[in-house]
């Protein structure tokens, strides 16, 4: 036989063509570059595939034997760091066939026997996928026990809490800390969601229509950890949605990291001086020498915009294409591969910053009593305590606000003849409610912001997490 890279032709499907692919043709057509990340999980699929073959008796044992022995080789080579890159051989599959070849010589053949490329890939990208999943639910397991840790340490420290980024009513930081663990909470759960529906094996699909070897797919799949073989060929190949809905989780937990990220770089400026972030976590300028800018906060927000592309690029590629498989399903893998590598980057740098920013307390107290932000506990004491309509306890509070405001004062420093001149009703027991850390004690209702309440939660979340204190 001619040896197809001599001739140009590429030996593992060159037969029916006389002679080899344009230069660009082959750059254009070539996913090597990008692919070889899943060496792992294509070795193990085709340990799977060919233990199977043996098996059945669709390869002689001794075959199989070898090429279980040739290509737990080619996996020690790749673990070395002896990664192809030849253009040549397209892909991480063909690669690994090649080696395999060289290294048992032609019995290595059979190892494609009721396989395709097409449900090779499928259940390799499952497979990375898979991994990935498990990956970064590590890094968000990391981030909420650090969230946890730093809520249970501030339960009871005053801060605004914000709506419009105006100062509203006061909270706890530990309270605003946990509502980053909840959204976490959700993405995890997005993440295990997307690993449950994609946990069904291709392997057995072939090209789209299956086989006629009398293989056993349920076999396959188990060895490989799937729950079951894939019900329909077609779909199994063609399938993309295990990519996209990774792809729409990280998009999801990117835009959660984001916003946090955003709190962490305005909190650590000066008008805010809420946060001092850590050297580790910190960066200076080059002209500047009082400047400590908060790249790495601001870098996980700028990540946020390229996973969410990922996730449109793939939605896009994927809207248009007849079963079963097509070529363009070749650039399925750079955007999942870029969005995962950010995401894992991201949760690693707000793991870091979070756990080490320090919280300037006193900065947020003084926040929160400056702004009015005991309002609406007046409100309330009104409706509460002397049966006034809310609507009307609003009204009477806003021309309390609007006398302190002209006065330069504190809600709480108002003079009773003052607020009595404003409503009558106004006594002097209604200052009790005007102080910040009454106003966050009151607020007991189930996910309030009320200390007690705020160390409930953290209980609940570290049990969840298995942490022991």
């Amino acid at each position: 036989m001619t040896d197809g890279r001599k001739t140009g032709s590429n030996q593992m499907w060159g037969g029916r063509f006389a002679g080899g692919p344009a230069a660009v043709m082959r750059e254009i057509n070539a996913s090597i570059g990008f692919d070889k990340r899943m060496w792992r999980q294509d070795v193990a699929g085709s340990i799977a595939h060919v233990d199977m073959l043996g098996r059945q008796g669709i390869v002689p044992s001794t075959d199989a034997a070898a090429i279980r022995d040739g290509l737990g080789r080619v996996r020690d080579g790749y673990a070395a760091g002896d990664l192809p890159d030849d253009p040549a051989l397209e892909d991480i599959h063909m690669a690994t066939e090649a080696r395999l070849a060289d290294d048992i010589g032609p019995a290595a053949g059979r190892l494609h026997t009721a396989r395709s490329r097409n449900d090779q890939v499928a259940t390799d990208f499952r497979l990375w996928v898979r991994d990935a999943i498990d990956e970064v639910d590590g890094g968000l397991a990391a981030l909420q026990k650090v969230l946890v840790n730093r809520a249970g340490e501030h339960a009871d420290s005053v801060m605004p809490g914000f709506t419009h980024l105006q100062a509203a009513q006061p909270v706890t930081l530990g309270h605003h800390l946990m509502a980053y663990y909840e959204m976490l909470a959700r993405d995890r759960s997005r993440f295990s969601d997307a690993r449950e529906r994609l946990n069904e094996c291709p392997l057995g699909s072939a090209a789209l229509a299956g086989t006629g070897f009398p293989i056993d797919r349920v076999a396959t799949a188990e060895a490989l950890g799937f729950d079951r073989p894939t019900r329909n060929s077609l779909d199994a190949v063609s399938d993309r949605d295990f990519a996209l809905d990774y792809l729409t989780a990280a998009a999801t937990c990117s835009v959660h990291l984001s916003r946090l990220a955003e709190e962490l770089v305005l909190w650590a400026s000066q008008p805010f001086g809420f946060v001092t972030l850590s050297d580790a976590w910190s960066t200076g300028s080059s002209i500047m020498p009082q400047k400590r800018n908060p790249d790495a906060a601001e870098l996980v927000r700028g990540h946020a915009g390229r996973i969410a592309g990922a996730m449109v690029s793939l939605f896009v590629t994927m809207k248009g294409l007849p079963l079963a498989y097509s070529k363009d399903m070749q650039d399925d893998k750079p955007p999942l591969f870029e969005a995962h590598d950010l995401l894992a980057l991201s949760l690693a740098a707000m793991t870091g910053m979070v756990e080490s920013v320090a919280f300037r307390t006193d900065r947020m107290r003084a926040a929160a009593e400056a702004g009015f932000a005991t309002a609406t506990d007046l409100a309330d004491w009104l409706v509460r305590e002397r049966g006034v309509p809310f609507r009307e306890a609003h009204h009477i509070v806003g021309a309390t606000v609007k006398a302190a405001e002209e006065a330069g004062v504190a809600l709480d420093a108002l003079p009773l003849d003052r607020l009595q001149a404003i409503d009558p009703r106004l006594s002097g027991d209604a200052r009790a409610v005007l102080a910040v850390d009454a106003s966050v004690a009151s607020r007991t209702s189930f996910g309030g912001t009320a200390p007690a309440q705020v160390r409930d939660r953290v209980t609940e979340a570290k049990a969840v997490l298995g942490m022991t204190s």
